[in-house]
């Protein structure tokens, strides 16, 4: 493909025939006031060059998919750029479109939807987000769709008619506020920059007039010149046109300014001059794009190669004609390396849709085999929410897949989370079927309680309402709505019953209340009492204390265990006296039985006994083992340390059993 620069004759002269005239004469001019001015052009050309190529980042990403190559890859590889460039001159925002950060939204739940679409109103102008809202919007939809799925098969479950269904929620509702914000604001911004596009057309298309116009002037050339560079400079800052006229536009105004060169006539030297300067821009231009080629970013280096290509086409003019092949061949041979290795990013970015793929399949997999099987409980299925929960979160965090998958595979998703939801629901309501019929007997249960609450016959109601306690523990769960509304009602009215019923019984055994109350003082003082020297007079004490308490008398069956507590304390101050300890054991005996004798159970005597007489049956076969174990040492003298320890043991040992012995008879006593 070669460059569209003015064509020239043999001798490299220009000539122009203008459509409307026939060829002017040559205008006499200063050629120093034109010389001066085509190095300012000179100049500010190439700043241009160096700042659009440094700022390129801030261009549209353009990701059309790049053919193999054909014999016309070059003219389609460019006609691609064209076709984007004309697309960015319609909308003067598109640096700034793309300062908007790209967000995996695949991964985002409804609620993160919402808030990065709020963010996105208000911290962005309206036209730079339409492709962000967009994703969000479509994945916003997916997500609250299946959810409406599952709400609408709840309903039909529970009995709804289909037609009756409804669902929203406060997270719907402000999605749509936002949505309605955006059309609001976005319509409007249309409409203006729709004003806007033609007028600035309307303004193009008077310079072109006015270039087409220079060439019937007959006037200094340096005052023409400088008014078609002014003009030059007037269409530069006219603003965003239609996409579909820029083409059109930018060849027909090309077009009039070769024929404004041409007819300026100049000399060679300026000529050569002005083909110098676009050749040594052009030749940066091809520079950047052969480093841009090299860049690993490619969206990057597309990124600005649009901007070259733009550059080259509408910033500088024609070179000499033995240059133009060579260098337009170069910068196309640096434009498909840039679109190659585009393809190759593209065909690495389907690689990773398909592992996705792969990862987003055994998801859905995992899913249909936890809906396979089915729990038989609450907390079964508890844990399997919490699984498919899980897969669910890992499903959306597992990236884009291949397009042409994408319905198919979201679909396949929906339906095992759907058949999941179908078994648990199916589960839950006949579980609320069993918890309604639970209900039904604990509403039972209460008016049982109520109707006897207040009931005087104790002895009959009492066993009555304990019944309806343990019945009530055993009847199963009922729906949560009800459980703590019942559970308060059957509470009252139990506890209203027993309160009075206690207080009744407290009333009539007030006598033992009033016991309990002393006896709680005279252990606190045995507790704090300082035993003196005297051993006689401590047992003494101690036996007055005992004799104390039996005259104080019962106290309520639920507060017996003082007497326990009494006891220990007693025996706590005998084990504190200094004398001989068989004869202590035996007197912390003598009350010990005292006590027995005043309990109402007389199994407690006969465990007593029996416990003796088990005491003293082993304390005798251990006084046979030892005496055994006396005959291994018959050859060994009787002050042998060993032999010794035996008697010893012996000797405590029978000491031990006339103890026992002097117990049992004392208990055997108690019998008469």
């Amino acid at each position: 493909m070669s460059e569209n620069d003015n064509l020239q004759d043999a001798d490299g002269k220009k000539e122009v025939v203008s459509p409307e005239t026939t060829p002017t004469q040559p205008i006499e001019n200063d050629t120093s006031t034109v010389d001066n001015e085509v190095r300012k052009d000179q100049d500010s050309t190439l700043e241009s060059v160096e700042s659009k190529a440094e700022s390129s980042d801030d261009v549209k990403d353009d990701t059309t998919e790049v053919a193999p190559e054909t014999p016309a890859i070059k003219d389609k590889l460019v006609d691609e750029i064209e076709a984007s460039n004309a697309e960015d001159a319609e909308d003067e925002s598109n640096a700034e479109r793309h300062e908007v950060e790209e967000k995996d939204y695949h991964a985002m739940s409804m609620a993160e939807l919402t808030t990065e679409f709020g963010r996105l109103l208000g911290s962005h102008k309206i036209q730079t987000i339409s492709k962000h809202v967009n994703e969000i919007k479509s994945e916003f939809n997916a997500k609250f769709s299946e959810l409406l799925d599952e709400k609408k098969e709840e309903f039909i479950e529970d009995g709804g008619n289909e037609i009756d269904f409804y669902y929203t929620n406060d997270t719907k509702k402000q999605f749509n506020s936002y949505y309605k914000t955006y059309k609001q604001n976005i319509n409007a911004y249309y409409k203006e920059r729709e004003q806007n596009l033609k007028q600035n057309l309307d303004t193009r298309l008077a310079i072109i007039e006015e270039i087409k116009g220079l060439l019937s002037v007959e006037e200094n050339m340096g005052t023409t010149y400088k008014t078609f560079k002014e003009l030059q400079e007037k269409w530069r800052n006219a603003g965003p046109i239609p996409r579909d006229k820029y083409n059109n536009a930018w060849n027909t105004y090309h077009h009039h300014v070769e024929r404004f060169y041409d007819f300026l006539h100049l000399n060679n030297d300026l000529r050569d001059m002005d083909f110098k300067h676009n050749y040594d821009q052009k030749i940066k231009i091809i520079e950047r794009a052969e480093e841009l080629a090299e860049d690993e970013n490619t969206n990057r280096s597309f990124r600005e190669l649009q901007v070259l290509h733009k550059l080259w086409k509408e910033e500088l003019g024609p070179v000499s004609k033995e240059h133009r092949e060579a260098i337009w061949e170069r910068f196309s041979n640096a434009t498909k390396l840039i679109h190659d290795k585009r393809q190759a990013y593209f065909a690495d970015m389907d690689k990773a849709h398909e592992k996705n793929l792969e990862r987003k399949e055994e998801i859905i997999a995992q899913i249909e085999a936890i809906a396979e099987d089915k729990a038989n409980s609450h907390s079964g299925w508890q844990k399997k929410i919490k699984e498919i929960e899980a897969l669910r979160e890992a499903f959306f965090k597992a990236g884009k897949v291949p397009l042409k998958v994408n319905e198919s595979t979201w679909a396949k998703f929906k339906a095992a989370v759907r058949t999941f939801n179908r078994s648990k629901n199916s589960f839950y309501k006949e579980l609320k079927k069993d918890q309604y019929e639970n209900l039904k007997k604990k509403k039972d249960l209460i008016q049982i309680a109520e109707d006897n609450k207040d009931s005087e016959d104790f002895a009959t109601v009492t066993p009555l309402m304990k019944k309806i306690q343990n019945e009530w523990k055993k009847i199963g769960h009922v729906p949560r709505r009800d459980s703590d509304k019942i559970w308060k009602q059957f509470k009252t009215a139990c506890n209203h019953y027993f309160d009075r019923m206690h207080a009744q019984r407290k009333a009539q055994d007030q006598h033992l209340y009033e016991a309990f109350d002393k006896k709680v003082k005279l252990l606190d003082d045995l507790k704090v009492m300082e035993l003196t020297e005297d051993p006689k007079a401590d047992i003494k004490t101690l036996q007055d204390k005992i004799a104390e308490w039996k005259a104080i008398g019962y106290v309520p069956q639920n507060k017996r265990y003082i007497d326990g507590k009494f006891y220990k304390a007693i025996d706590d101050k005998f084990d504190k006296l200094k004398m001989d300890k068989s004869k202590l054991e035996m007197i912390k005996f003598e009350s010990k039985l005292e006590n027995l004798a005043d309990s109402d159970d007389t199994r407690l005597l006969d465990n007593e006994q029996n416990f003796i007489r088990k005491r003293i049956s082993e304390i005798k076969s251990e006084i046979n083992q030892l005496e055994n174990n006396l005959q291994f040492f018959s050859n060994v003298k009787s002050d042998n340390p060993l032999v010794k320890d035996v008697h010893k043991n012996i000797a405590n040992h029978k000491k031990e059993l006339d103890t026992w012995k002097a117990k049992l008879s004392k208990v055997r006593g108690m019998y008469s």
